[in-house]
């Protein structure tokens, strides 16, 4: 005996709750703590004037977000700021040597903070980019 078809679907079609916001967050982390980390962190939070779970979350993610997740990644942020760094000196002293001037220190230091405040982050997106593009070649295959 065969299954009868339905009109309708069984399960709705419309997306769930939390897929309809995508900035939404819906999911939780939990940890235990002792009385005195506690104390600790509340005081760290009120200090700087955010909720404790504003402070926890800003926290986890800026210590994920400068972190990279593997060597590779270290590896890729390095190479990317030696990229920054070496193309951008070039061009600053060519632009100074155009107008007749020098490079100044400040700038050289400027570039080499600007290269490394950026690093982690550029090289993140540039892995992200390529393992998604890498996905899917494998799923078109």
């Amino acid at each position: 005996m065969s299954t009868p078809e339905l009109p309708f679907p069984i399960q709705s079609e419309a997306p769930r709750k939390d897929e309809t916001r995508p900035g939404f967050r819906t999911k939780t982390i939990a940890t235990r703590l002792t009385p005195r980390e506690l104390a600790e962190v509340e005081a760290t939070a009120e200090n700087t004037g955010q909720s404790l779970a504003e402070w926890l979350r800003e926290t986890a993610l800026h210590a994920a977000r400068q972190r990279p997740a593997d060597p590779i990644e270290l590896l890729l942020a390095e190479v990317w700021a030696l990229r920054y760094t070496l193309l951008n000196l070039f061009h600053s002293q060519a632009k100074a040597a155009s107008d007749g001037t020098q490079l100044l220190p400040d700038s050289i230091v400027k570039i080499r903070d600007q290269a490394d405040a950026a690093k982690l982050q550029k090289a993140h997106k540039i892995l992200a980019d390529f393992l998604a593009l890498t996905r899917a070649s494998r799923l078109d295959k």
